[in-house]
Parts: C-alpha cells; structure tokens; sequence
C-alpha cells in the first residue's frame, strides 16, 4: 500500500506544469516521464524537476514504462485519440477539460474504460474546491432553503484561444460547478454570444441553463473584461451565499438576507413584502490547493480501483451541454433540450450518493 504510483503526463504547455509540480510533491505518487513536442518545454521542466527520469516527444514510448496512470493535458482536439489508446493499454486516465470535443467520443471512451476495467477522470477542478464543496453543503443540507437562481461569472482579459470559443475555455468550469452544487444535469440551455476581436470565435457568451425544480442558472463568460472575475452567487429563499474564488480569505460569504411575499387582503394581486436583513458570515475554510486534491484523488482511485467524482459520465455531460449550447448559439439563443447519455452518481454534503438521469 505505501508503493508510489507510476505516473506520466503528456503535456507540459499552459496547464501540465501546474500537474507535474503536483505529482512530484504528491508522496504516493513517481512522476516518471514527461511528453511534449517542443523540447524547449521538456528542458524547462526537466530543469526544473531534475527527478523526472524520462522527458519525450513520443507519447507511446509511455507504455514501456510500466505505469500506472497517464495524465492527459494537451490540446481537447487530441484528447479521444490519446486517452483511447492509453485505456487500452491498460492505463487509468485523468484528462483535462474538457474530457472531449464531442459526446460520442466521450462515451466512447466511458465504455472502454469500463471495458478495460481502468479510471477514466476529467479535470473539473473546481468540484475539488473546498469552498465549492461547502456550498454544495448548504445548499444539501437546507441552509439555503429553495433555491431560486444562481448567476455565475467567468471573465478577465485574455487568454484569447484560436481553435476554441469562451463558451469552451472557460464555461466547463460553471457547469460543472452547478451540476456539482445543485445535484442534477440541466434540462435545457439557451445561449447567446458576440465574436468581437476573432472572427467567428465568441469571445463573450450569455448561458441561461434551466435545472431541475425549474431553477435557473445563468453563466457569463468572456475573455474580453477589464477585470478578472471568478463569482457564483446562489440566491434561495432563506439565505444567499456569494462564491469569489479571486478573493484570497473570504471565499464564502452568507448573506441572511431574503423576501416574502404576503397577501394582505383575498384581493387578487394585493400583496405587501417582508425583508429580512441579517448577518454576513464569511466561514473558515481550510484550504488545500484544489489541484493537488483533484491530483491525490486520481491516485486513490486507481489503487483502490474506485470510481472518481469527476468521472468519464460527469465530463460527458458537461459536453452535452457545451453542445447543446453551441446550437443554441448559433440559432440565435433558441431554448434547446438536454437528455444525457447515461447517469451520473452525485453525493450530496451527507454523503449520500444520489444518482440523476
């Protein structure tokens, strides 16, 4: 059981850096080989962590290597083929988001890791989040009680991308971050968006998705805002929380603050309305890097053979989504439906796993 994990990442661009210092620091994990094609990325990380043995170009020199896992973060246009073949060799998997480009090649992927008896786990980092978690904890426990909306922002300026639009860069993050807190796969999205420096490429988008309980969600992402902004606010009808993870402490903020509406005569349509103004509490939460949990939950997973939160069915259905959005988007905001391939498993703040269709 104390025997590290033999690990390999392909990848060492924009986010595989951030993987490779993690399983390094990671005890039970033996970063043991790197895969880039440029070699200038290969020497900056080999200087860096002098320990990784094997630094590569060719990604299938992995499987003489006697390893464990892969850790896929290379451009989402190459992540089926990658993560197909190295499911088939026997490899547990974690890809970053998003898991594919399409949700056929996704499930495909789910199946044969089910074939293949290995992990197959997305990057959905954020379900990693403690303060992510703690609210999906309040939101389960009632805290909240009914919850009436959630608006969610992702923006800053940059990093524009050339083969991909904002909606998936950045709004993955959103959506699974809401089917994470609110325990269920959307039933229909309508979005709408403006491609204002590229060409053809939505760098802002405006995504209304309708949950469950009639609970609407409303993502807006952009890679053309002069600040950064990284905001989910969840709005119920006892309390409303406010998720920041730009700030460094208060992660959290709970705002005992609500309205009633009260009927003040059998009149129709006569109403007069209660407010209620509490308290703000910011919650300690210990923090760990959300990453490094994400990181340490893959290697948990392969040895215990156990099925990962962010499993290959939950980035499926993210890219159900990312689909259904981009009809949308270029019908002109028209509502349409979500019915995703298979189920996925939720826990909620108990513990309980609760399964959604």
């Amino acid at each position: 059981m104390n025997e590290q994990l033999r690990i390999g990442v392909i990848g060492c661009g924009y986010w595989g850096p951030n993987l490779i210092r993690n399983f390094v620091e990671i005890p039970e994990s033996n970063l043991v080989a790197i895969v880039d094609l440029q070699d200038d990325q290969l020497e900056r990380m080999q200087s860096r962590f002098p320990q990784i043995q094997y630094a590569i170009k060719d990604y299938s020199e992995l499987f003489s290597l006697n390893l464990d896992g892969v850790v896929i973060a290379t451009p989402p246009h190459t992540h089926f083929a990658l993560a197909a073949e190295c499911i088939q060799k026997g490899l547990g998997v974690l890809i970053e988001k998003p898991i594919t480009l399409d949700s056929d090649d996704a499930e495909e992927l789910v199946r044969l890791a089910k074939e293949h008896n290995q992990v197959l786990m997305v990057g959905h980092t954020f379900e990693y989040n403690p303060a992510v978690r703690m609210l999906k904890t309040m939101i389960d426990n009632g805290d909240l009680g009914d919850i009436y909306y959630v608006d969610a922002v992702r923006a800053s300026l940059g990093l524009f991308q050339t083969q991909a639009n904002v909606l998936w860069d950045l709004a993955p993050h959103d959506i699974s971050i809401l089917r994470h807190i609110l325990g269920s796969d959307p039933v229909n999205v309508s979005a709408r968006g403006s491609a204002c420096v590229q060409e053809g490429i939505e760098d802002i988008t405006y995504t209304t998705l309708t949950f469950p309980g009639n609970i609407l969600a409303h993502i807006r992402t952009s890679w053309l805002d002069p600040l950064k902004t990284r905001r989910v606010t969840v709005v119920g009808s006892k309390k409303m929380v406010v998720y920041d993870d730009v700030e460094s402490q208060e992660k959290i903020k709970v705002y005992d603050k609500s309205v009633t509406a009260i009927r003040r005569t059998d009149t129709f349509g006569e109403f007069h309305f209660a407010y209620h103004y509490g308290n703000v509490v910011s919650p300690y939460i210990h923090f760990e890097e959300p990453l490094r949990l994400q990181c340490k939950h893959f290697l948990h997973c392969i040895r215990e053979g156990e099925t990962p939160l962010t499993d290959g069915v939950n980035g499926m259905n993210v890219v159900q989504v990312l689909e259904a959005a981009t009809i949308s988007l270029k019908n002109n905001g028209q509502v349409v439906d979500i019915k995703p391939k298979q189920s996925t498993i939720y826990t909620n703040g108990n513990g309980k796993a609760v399964v959604t269709a």
